[in-house]
């Protein structure tokens, strides 16, 4: 069976969902493209490997693991190339193929769409003072996670090292979110102040993937909150809506 993360990525003109599909066992799923834009396009669909660095970024890999090879080679999709009028969607298929003896654990790659640009003539204007001009087009995309699991797997998270700093001129919380087990983590974080009855700081999709032990997590307080949120807290890590929301880890701490 395969569990979906209901939200969109949007890139450019192309709208992606879900951002996240796990995979328990063999069965297969599928992600729908949309083109959002008022011209036909065309997307290229490759199948990638990134790790997650302290910080939380994903970045390529150039010399995988075994681990990473094996999730290279079970994941299959089709089509890998589509072009779709404006408002038209088309779902990707996913499918596994475990080769026989696979130790049971998690496996993950991702699934990079980018858009395909139109060969055009190229053009040349000449200035005096620098030669020619370059135009640049940029080139969108979107990569979601596919997370393949076999056999009984658990996780555990903490919390640790709380912080208030500064994130683009307002107040962020800064803390490790460390992981345990087997398994990758996905799920929100909530920030909550004494005496407030909504979180101070709410963000959804933060995950620990299995290569992590530990990563930072740092957030802005929300825009409709006034004043400083320096003094007792709780931080919690819960599981995405969708996935029942239960509480991953908890930290009663002092913000400064």
């Amino acid at each position: 069976m395969s569990a979906l993360a209901t939200p969109a990525a949007a890139a450019g003109d192309l709208l992606v969902a879900p951002t996240r599909v796990v995979l328990n066992g063999a069965r297969g799923t599928e992600v729908i493209l949309n083109n959002i834009g008022d011209e036909t396009a065309t997307y290229r669909i490759s199948l990638e490997l990134r790790r997650m660095t302290k910080e939380g970024q994903l970045e390529e890999v150039t010399a995988p693991t075994a681990e990473e090879q094996a999730a290279l080679s079970m994941i299959s999709y089709a089509p890998r190339r589509v072009t779709l009028e404006p408002n038209q969607p088309q779902a990707i298929r996913l499918g596994i193929r475990a080769p026989e003896g696979l130790p049971d654990g998690e496996y993950r790659a991702h699934l990079l769409f980018r858009a395909v640009q139109d060969a055009k003539p190229a053009t040349e204007k000449a200035v005096p003072s620098s030669g020619f001009t370059v135009a640049l087009t940029p080139i969108y995309g979107v990569t979601i996670p596919v997370i393949v699991r076999f056999g009984n797997l658990e996780a555990q998270a903490a919390i640790a090292n709380p912080k208030l700093e500064k994130e683009g001129g307002r107040e962020a919380v800064s803390f490790d979110l460390s992981r345990s087990g087997n398994r990758s983590l996905y799920g929100e974080v909530r920030v909550l102040k004494p005496g407030v009855t909504k979180p101070v700081v709410l963000a959804r999709g933060i995950a620990v993937y299995k290569e992590m032990g530990s990563r930072i997590v740092k957030l802005p307080v929300l825009p409709e909150v006034t004043g400083s949120i320096a003094g007792p807290a709780t931080i919690q890590y819960r599981e995405m809506p969708e996935d029942g929301g239960g509480l991953l880890a908890e930290a009663q701490v002092v913000l400064r």
